[in-house]
């Protein structure tokens, strides 16, 4: 039996990835896919184009309505100050490792702006997972946890890591699809 490039995957999260044709049909079913495997409240995944700064989160999941949406129908300009308000956001622009939160309120401060997180984005844990290729950033998956701190198991660590290096190419693709995206402020 041939061995798929998924095989140390769940089952649920190699189906999506082996499956799907498209960035946007592989976005859609991954959403739903990685929220349910990991428990979490919130998945988003955040696009952009490293030469333009140009960005957009157009594939999101939430577990209920009550946990807030992350959604960006049009392409923006990143905020030049953004680096600055945002050290995850710096690290990813840094192509660092990705950064795994078990609590907001206990992080530190070289890890996260507990005070952006609240007023942006309101989880308490997440992985903030870097979508790297060539020495820049094209993306930041990100699944949350809402209302109490999260222990992230290695296990689910390693899941991410391998779905992120399994999406790139098509995160990739889907941003130099829309290479002339129209801006708005």
């Amino acid at each position: 039996m041939l061995k798929s490039k998924f095989d140390r995957l769940p089952a649920s999260l190699a189906n999506v990835l082996a499956t799907t044709s498209t960035p946007e049909t592989l976005f859609n079913a991954l959403m739903p896919a990685l929220g349910d495997y990991l428990a979490c409240d919130r998945c988003f995944l955040y696009l952009r184009e490293p030469n333009t700064r140009l960005g957009r989160v157009p594939f999101y999941w939430v577990r209920h309505a009550d946990i807030p949406t992350v959604y960006d129908e049009d392409w923006k300009l990143e905020p030049p100050s953004l680096p600055d308000d945002d050290p995850m956001f710096a690290a990813a622009l840094r192509t660092e490792p990705s950064i795994v939160v078990d609590d907001v309120e206990a992080a530190s401060a070289d890890t996260l702006n507990k005070q952006f997180e609240q007023e942006n984005f309101g989880h308490r844990a997440l992985i903030h997972a870097h979508i790297c290729c060539e020495g820049q950033l094209w993306g930041v998956l990100q699944p949350s946890v809402f209302g109490q701190p999260r222990h992230w198991t290695q296990t689910a660590q390693e899941a991410i890591d391998q779905v992120v290096q399994a999406i790139t190419p098509s995160a990739v693709a889907y941003v130099k699809a829309a290479a002339k995206p129209p801006v708005t402020q």
